[in-house]
């Protein structure tokens, strides 16, 4: 005896209930999700790399920055080679002038070191023949002032002359310094807050804008760093060389050189990147509201 039609076509087919292939089971649930997250990572793979990159050079950026900010502040094999110039008194009068070795001399026993050299919180002095004796406390906001320095270490008493630029410029170094100063601690902050702020640009292009500006600010801020730093110790190599009746060579760090401007180089990359990804690549919100449509196999269109 057959069963009614109307409850024969409520029963379905066990094989129907458990096929795969079926649109209510799991399993193709579990499927059509897998395929738009795959979807989905395959849009915006270009923007994920640019991010990536975005976050990695900053990440290089900061280290560089940190090695910049520590240099010179501890008489140690590393951080002693990292320095904006040195100066070097060694042999302050000339061989040209009679007993000059023996004044040199006189003028190490009553306090000159041979050479000084600046950092960024402090500066170091030492011998040729012994290294770096002593290294001042770091301070901030620090600017190097010869003339003080020199004075205090000197017996009472004793002077020195030191070249007239030299004196002239030093209320432009104290200027430019604390500013220098300023303008590399803030961006190794930023820097380093970009580290982890950068991936959010895959989310949506509103991110773009905001990161934009602080990498901007964050570019800027090492960019003028950076100049004054390289201005100042080419100009106090010049200056500190001028005269010529008194043998004071100084010397520009080439550590400290390379470092600053890996550093700014690295943020001018990342600013390009959060710069372009504020037009193009298609992030993550394009895709969910519309305005980008992934086709399958062939990637995604407007």
């Amino acid at each position: 005896m057959g069963l009614p039609a109307a409850l024969r076509s409520r029963i379905k087919p066990n094989s129907e209930k458990n096929d795969p292939s079926s649109p209510s089971s799991p399993s193709a649930k579990e499927q059509a999700v897998e395929n738009d997250n795959a979807s989905f990572k395959r849009a915006t793979r270009l923007r994920r790399y640019f991010a990536l990159s975005a976050s990695f050079a900053y990440l290089l950026s900061w280290i560089f920055l940190v090695l910049v900010l520590i240099g010179n502040t501890h008489p140690r094999a590393v951080l002693s080679g990292i320095y904006f110039f040195k100066l070097d008194l060694a042999d302050i009068i000339p061989t040209s002038v009679p007993n000059a070795s023996l004044i040199n001399s006189i003028a190490q026993s009553i306090g000159l070191h041979d050479f000084y050299q600046v950092g960024l919180w402090n500066f170091c002095e030492g011998y040729i023949n012994t290294g770096i004796t002593f290294c001042s406390e770091p301070t901030t906001l620090y600017w190097f002032n010869p003339v003080e320095i020199l004075m205090n270490e000197l017996l009472s008493g004793a002077t020195i002359a030191l070249p007239t630029d030299v004196i002239t410029i030093l209320d432009v170094l104290r200027i430019t310094s604390q500013i220098m100063f300023g303008f590399f601690l803030t961006a190794a902050v930023l820097a380093f807050l970009m580290v982890l702020l950068s991936p959010l640009a895959v989310s949506s292009r509103w991110w773009s804008l905001p990161l934009a500006v602080v990498s901007f600010l964050e570019m800027m801020l090492i960019l003028a760093a950076s100049i004054v730093g390289s201005v100042i110790s080419i100009a106090f190599k010049y200056a500190a060389e001028a005269q010529k009746e008194l043998n004071i060579h100084a010397e520009v760090g080439v550590r400290m050189f390379v470092f600053m401007w890996l550093a700014t180089g690295f943020s001018i990359w990342a600013f390009a990147v959060h710069s372009g990804m504020g037009c193009c690549c298609t992030s993550k919100r394009d895709l969910k509201i519309g305005r980008r449509v992934v086709r399958e196999g062939r990637g995604v269109r407007n």
